[in-house]
């Protein structure tokens, strides 16, 4: 916890030094960096500020010369970064901590433009292009040759290399070539190349390493251009021949030109792998971490989802049908049979032109094979998506190394607009985590890659953009990370990528657009940047949205703005909430009441990405699926009040009618995805109802086996309370409440009759309460606001254990305290309710406090809408 405050702590100064920097600048220029903890990556002649340990950037400077700034290092002799300018010719640049630029032109240099470039403890600055020769100016202020060139020299052999660094523990060069993925080492006084060995995890990559820096410990980091991926070379001052220890270390952005500049004398913190706590401050812990890949008990990253088991939108239109879908599956206990799936065998007409039109090429002949090594390429089309979804036409495929998954692929045809679902937004709906999104470079054009976690520890690397079909025939790639920044009214080829490896994601890519090509033009390429604050992760519960937020330019705020559904068969409610934000991780809870879903947007600035996000819990649904059976009136209702007992809520209450000769039912997942929960702590399960005829409960568990018991219903309403062990399979085979995905409901007929049903049902929980046991909370520290959001009023319950007085006061998320919203009155020994009343509260997020007469404080988060 101490390394967590710290990061925060420490990331919000970073924030007051580069944005408040620029003032300083009018009153001093140019005041030194001197050795903060940041790398400084150049695109071009814009800057930002990188965090190796996480990999997340935001840009400091923007547009800070007329030309391009490359060969940037930092100066231990005077604490500024410094730089080869490409225009004009012979100039050289020193940028301080505000920004500013002073320019020195060197007339004996030679010009064009030098992109490798560092700088050596006393203060020489080593630059150079292609080909062995390097050159020397003094940028000591303390020497007497102070800016004078120091002329021209050559390496012991050339090297293909995009930046080298200084090495503050033995004072050498260190390099990493392109194509070879060698690492040199290099003795900057006379030039003489040593050669280290390939680098073991980049060894078969074909990457520019445009950006490298050092650590105090003398750990290299080397930064891919097209990728974004930093890896890590430990110790290199150690190294000898043939013993070089590296890693993955972070996921940064990718550029297609830069470069980097880093204080060699300043630490970068490390993730201890085995602790359980969050070492460097970045958000991951232990085997999440991506430099722990491979690392005591750590798995190196690989493992990834079937293509299988994705595609689903994920809009509020859509719920319902997801939850059908999945139910279907489950009742099946549906499982994916890789064995005896097609396998696509790579044939003669690979890679030619499908002589179709443009709008009309077959989805598996956009199918890369054999660029990732794979061993077999089957397919995995989910043909139960065609009628829940926009797509046309679907085409799947998983990319296996044995039996293990390298990557899936899906390829989706639409015909008026882009594919409505997002893996990014769908996945962290269904509980998954979103760790990264940065940019990755193909074919020197950005689009966005993104890193999931999915809730069985497995990492993907997902990549989606989509080919659109223009006017002329040609295609034009977009890559965006908003649905509504896709053009509409056209046809798309739509693709949705996952691997477990961010160099075969880049590979199947690239070959994508290569099958695209061998039909069409791709005339034009529009991207946009990734949302630089983003969801990590989110979850409903017990009338609550967490949201985990990432943070990634230190912004101070977020602004909330989507649409809430109490019920799956309510209407949408807009909703529009503002909440302060601090550091690179912050957690924000939104006290909604019980609810269905909440669809929302979250936007940190003007300009800036907005990331979009679907939450839900788990979800009721209709069975109407036998023959003969027909539905009058079908409701999802809002529970009447907060749930307050020591149990496990299935939150909202269910009206059915309607006529069946076999049966009518609803049914509850209880988790989003479908995926079991354990409930064996409880071995009750209890319910209010009434209705007509014979009730059958069933429970579908994660194996698919299903358990049943029956009751009778009467016309008035009356408690049901059930044991684990009257629950029984077709063996008469008891059960217990471990391991559940499926809580169904039906009305069964007699006899195969049509008859009228009609049931209704709430309050129902699973609990080990006794008879008689009151239905209260006795939690002295907790207080609920019902409903919240408020429309009207709203009912704040909260248990004394004596009789006493309150004062009751709401406060705007500014601390203002709200005058006309005081209440003061007196308490009862035991649960107690106070009715806040709307009054003139405009829609937005407060605060309340609630105080006794011996200051014990409850307080908590009101929303209006």
């Amino acid at each position: 916890m101490k390394k967590n405050y710290f990061k925060k702590k420490y990331l919000k100064s970073l924030a007051i030094l580069f944005f408040s920097s620029f003032g300083v600048g009018m009153m001093a220029q140019s005041e030194p960096f001197n050795c903060d903890y940041n790398a400084y990556l150049f695109q071009y002649n814009d800057i930002y500020a990188l965090d190796l340990a996480s990999g997340s950037s935001y840009m400091v400077a923007e547009n800070i010369t007329p030309g391009n700034v490359n060969g940037v290092g930092y100066n231990p002799t005077d604490g500024f970064l410094w730089g080869y300018l490409s225009t004009p010719s012979r100039t050289i640049v020193r940028i301080g901590k505000d920004y500013t630029v002073d320019q020195y032109t060197i007339p004996e240099l030679p010009t064009g433009n030098k992109y490798v470039g560092d700088i050596s403890p006393d203060g020489v600055y080593y630059f150079k292009a292609g080909g062995s020769s390097y050159f020397k100016v003094d940028i000591n202020p303390d020497s007497p040759t102070y800016l004078e060139y120091l002329g021209a020299f050559e390496l012991s052999q050339s090297l293909a290399i995009a930046d080298w660094a200084f090495n503050a523990a033995d004072g050498m060069l260190y390099t990493v070539e392109r194509r070879t993925n060698v690492l040199y080492k290099i003795d900057p006084e006379t030039g003489i190349v040593t050669i280290l060995g390939i680098v073991p995890i980049l060894d078969g990559l074909n990457y520019a390493y445009g950006a490298v820096y050092f650590d105090v410990d003398g750990n290299f980091y080397i930064s891919a251009n097209q990728t974004g991926t930093v890896y890590i070379i430990n110790n290199v001052q150690d190294i000898s021949f043939g013993v070089i220890q590296s890693n993955i270390f972070a996921f940064g952005p990718a550029a297609s030109s830069n470069d980097g500049a880093r204080c060699p004398t300043a630490p970068v913190p490390q993730e201890d792998c085995l602790n359980g706590i969050d070492d460097d401050g970045d958000g991951l812990v232990d085997c999440d971490d991506p430099s722990c890949s491979g690392v005591a008990a750590c798995p190196v990253i690989v493992a990834t989802s079937s293509a299988n088991k994705g595609g689903l939108e994920s809009n509020d239109r859509l719920a319902n049908l997801i939850s059908k879908r999945n139910f279907n599956r489950a009742k099946t206990n549906y499982v994916f049979d890789k064995l005896n799936a097609k396998k696509l065998v790579k044939n003669a007409y690979y890679g030619l032109s499908s002589k179709t039109e443009v709008n009309e090429i077959p989805l598996n002949t956009l199918v890369p094979l054999g660029v990732v090594g794979e061993t077999s390429t089957i397919e995995s089309s989910p043909s139960d998506l065609l009628d829940l979804t926009n797509a046309s036409d679907i085409y799947s495929v998983d990319y296996l190394n044995g039996s293990e998954n390298l990557g899936s692929l899906m390829v989706i045809k639409t015909d008026n607009k882009v594919y409505e679902h997002s893996k990014f937004i769908c996945d962290r709906f269904l509980g998954a985590q979103l760790l990264s999104v940065s940019n990755i470079q193909l074919r020197e054009k950005n689009f966005i890659k993104s890193i999931i976690k999915q809730p069985d520890g497995n990492l993907e690397f997902a990549l989606t953009f989509s080919a659109r079909i223009n006017e002329d025939d040609n295609f034009t790639i977009e890559s965006h990370w908003n649905i509504d920044a896709y053009a509409s009214d056209t046809a798309y080829y739509n693709f949705q990528i996952w691997s477990n490896s961010v160099d075969d994601l880049l590979l199947l890519a690239d070959e994508i657009l290569n099958l695209l090509e061998v039909n069409a033009n791709i005339t034009q390429y529009n991207g946009s940047t990734p949302p630089p604050v983003f969801v990590k992760s989110a979850r409903y519960k017990n009338g609550e949205v967490l949201l985990n937020i990432v943070n990634n330019n230190n912004s101070e705020s977020i602004h909330l703005e989507g649409g809430l559904k109490l019920t799956e068969t309510s209407d949408t409610e807009v909703l529009g909430v503002t909440a302060d934000i601090e550091g690179y991780l912050d957690s924000v809870a939104l006290k909604t009441g019980t609810l269905f879903d909440l669809g929302f947007r979250i936007t940190s600035g003007l300009g800036a990405t907005p990331d979009d996000l679907f939450v839900a819990d788990a979800p009721w649904g209709l069975d109407d699926s036998a023959a003969e059976t027909t539905v009058a009136s079908y409701e999802v209702l809002p529970a009447d009040g907060p749930y307050i007992g020591e149990g496990y809520p299935i939150e909202r209450n269910i009206k059915l009618e309607g006529t069946t000769s076999n049966y009518i039912g609803v049914y509850r997942a209880l988790s989003p995805r479908f995926t079991a929960v354990d409930l064996s702590d409880y071995g009750k399960i209890s319910f209010e109802a009434k209705g007509t005829g014979t009730l059958e409960i069933q429970l579908i568990k994660g194996d698919g086996s299903m358990y049943k018991t029956t009751i009778s219903l009467g016309s008035e309403m009356d408690v049901y309370t059930l044991s684990d062990i009257d629950f029984k399979n077709d063996l008469d085979a008891s059960t217990d409440f471990s391991d559940i995905k499926v809580l169904s409901f039906n009305l069964v007929a007699k006899n195969g009759y049509t008859e009228e049903k009609s049931i209704e049902l709430q309050h129902i929980d699973f609990h080990n309460r006794e008879p008689g046991q009151k239905f209260i909370d006795s939690d002295l520290n907790r207080s609920v606001v019902y409903p919240n959001p408020m429309i009207e009023n709203s009912s704040l319950y909260f248990y004394e254990e004596k009789a006493d007085t309150y004062q009751l006061d709401i406060y705007s998320l500014s601390g203002r305290l709200l005058g006309n919203h005081h209440m003061e009155g007196e308490s009862i020994a035991g649960q107690n309710e106070i009715i806040i009343e709307r009054k003139n509260l405009a829609p937005g997020l407060y605060l309340y406090k609630l105080q006794n007469s011996k200051e014990k404080i409850w307080s908590g988060r009101l929303l209006v809408r």
